[in-house]
């Protein structure tokens, strides 16, 4: 056979690959061409408790929670639990029924940048209809373990003042025993010092390879704002105790003294959960803020906008590790963090002993009974279901559906972008 049969051969047989494998392509490409979203709903659910629970953060009883689902004319539904309320809803309902469901930006437009509940539901039905998790429609190419940390907020009105660090190193000890590699805590007391005793603690429990960091939280410390040289004390005390970050240590409008912090300190300093929108991030990026970016999906805008901000960070040459908050609504957290290779993702237990599988287990009969996240060597494994990966049990919804919107909580959203 000559090189020209040769060459025709092999180019009628890649022909026919292509076409066998664009197939699957053009079929999906056909059959969700006129997708629309048909409904936007939203109400709680109430499941009955017949194990001991961890407290509702939102002072509404436990197991009840509020339900954001999209329906389009393909029957696919998505859900989200990360709460909406009334009024979203209602807005959102005469912008966006009867529209085409992938047309984000257009969302975005018409008020989706304000609506993170129900953006999530929207990536949740995408992923629904094609099939695959939303952390592989964000461009992650497996279905990684997804490094995690868990956070821990002691209550009381001083935060930690009333309890010692050694306290605090007990609850290591839980989250090391339970496998999990990370934990931070609030850096709240007046006296600093005593948070970096209290780091130095909990590294000595947890062993080789276990990280402990702190949180400031600057714009709504108990103990007020720090200065300058208040910030520079710590973060080097903070160093020398071993800690891995230092989060939010100054106000949140404060551009370059987390800068100039990084510039005259070793400690890695994080922040960016407040930020609403792309514009603070880039401001970050113009200062030199922040090492890790740590975008809030309620705050930023969804899922959609906490991705592009991973975009830019990677083009700048930084991490990111998203904000937190635990149960079923940390599961579009974990999508956009696996999406985005994120150094972590924060796990908001808040109330110590608990773990994060004890805020899932009020909601199991709406999962027909099953624990949504699996944790393995330190992380989390993203589900290989459809959408946020959650097995929802639609008639389950139906059966606990009850009246009213109670159970919304986490940060309030600017009214616009």
């Amino acid at each position: 056979m000559d090189r020209r049969a040769v060459a025709a051969l092999f180019a009628s047989g890649y022909a026919a690959l292509s076409s066998a494998a664009a197939a699957p392509l053009k079929a999906l490409r056909d059959q969700v061409r006129d997708v629309t979203i048909k409904s936007v709903t939203t109400f709680d659910v109430l499941v009955p408790q017949t194990v001991p629970v961890p407290p509702s953060r939102n002072g509404g009883p436990p197991g009840r929670i509020n339900v954001t689902r999209v329906e389009t004319n393909m029957g696919v539904t998505g859900y989200s639990f990360m709460g909406s309320t009334a009024q979203q809803v209602t807005a959102a309902q005469s912008v966006l029924v009867g529209r085409d469901l992938f047309q984000l930006e257009t969302h975005f437009k018409n008020g989706l940048v304000r609506w993170g509940a129900i953006e999530e539901a929207i990536w949740d039905a995408i992923g629904r209809i094609a099939g695959q998790p939303v952390a592989r429609l964000l461009g992650g190419a497996s279905l990684p373990v997804q490094p995690v940390y868990i956070t821990y907020v002691w209550a009381g009105t001083n935060g930690q003042e009333t309890i010692t660090p050694k306290h605090q190193a007990e609850q290591a000890k839980i989250v090391r025993d339970a496998g999990f590699t990370a934990m931070k805590i609030q850096i709240f007391r007046r006296n600093y010092h005593l948070d970096a005793e209290a780091c130095a603690e909990i590294l000595a429990v947890g062993g080789p390879g276990f990280r402990v960091m702190v949180d400031r939280t600057a714009d709504r410390s108990p103990t007020g704002l720090w200065t300058y040289a208040q910030a520079l004390d710590a973060a080097q005390a903070l160093e020398k105790a071993g800690c891995y970050w230092l989060e939010e240590p100054l106000a949140r409008d404060d551009y370059e003294g987390p800068a100039r912090l990084r510039r005259e300190s070793k400690i890695i300093i994080t922040g960016g959960e407040g930020y609403h929108g792309l514009e603070p991030y880039r401001q970050c990026l113009l200062h030199g803020t922040y090492e890790i970016l740590q975008p809030e999906l309620r705050q930023v805008a969804g899922i959609w906008m906490a991705r592009k901000v991973g975009v830019m960070a990677e083009a700048w040459g930084l991490k990111t590790a998203p904000h937190g908050i635990s149960g079923l609504a940390w599961a579009g957290r974990l999508q956009v963090a696996a999406a985005m290779g994120s150094v972590y993702q924060e796990i908001a237990v808040l109330n110590p002993p608990w773990l994060p599988d004890d805020y899932c287990r009020p909601f199991l009969p709406l999962l027909h009974g099953e624990q949504p996240y699996t944790y393995r060597d330190g992380g989390c494994v993203v589900p290989p279901r459809p959408g946020l990966g959650l097995n929802v049990d639609e008639k389950a919804i139906a059966r606990y559906r009850v009246e009213g919107l109670q159970s919304l909580g986490g940060p309030a959203v600017p009214a616009e972008p």
